[in-house]
């Protein structure tokens, strides 16, 4: 649905829909015709949408990981940091809130 032609197709079938006005008296069925159109591809385009952010994200976990893997100092537990209850990421955001907070002071100091 993102790509151009699909844009394209879309303000032809709008222009088309539009042209047809003064054929169907502008009619609440003419108007209905857009109006559902919209709608359903609206609902459609929601899990679209969903779909792409959810493969985006794995995608974004994956190369984080390998990262994280690549990284000799850094901890593996992080690789499933998604899978963490909220209790868990509360406390390695505290951790992390910690660890800057030292480093800023490390800064100053220096």
């Amino acid at each position: 649905m993102g790509a151009p032609w699909a844009f394209a197709l879309a303000c032809g079938g709008t222009l088309l829909w539009a042209l047809c006005g003064p054929y169907f008296d502008y009619s609440n069925t003419w108007q209905l015709v857009i109006n559902t159109a919209t709608t359903v591809l609206t609902f459609l385009a929601v899990f679209l949408i969903q779909n792409t952010q959810n493969r985006d994200a794995h995608a974004i976990h994956l190369k984080l990981d390998e990262l994280i893997k690549a990284q000799t100092e850094a901890r593996d537990q992080l690789i499933d940091v998604e899978d963490m209850t909220d209790e868990q990421l509360e406390t390695l955001q505290k951790e992390f809130v910690q660890f800057r907070d030292d480093e800023a002071a490390r800064q100053k100091q220096a």
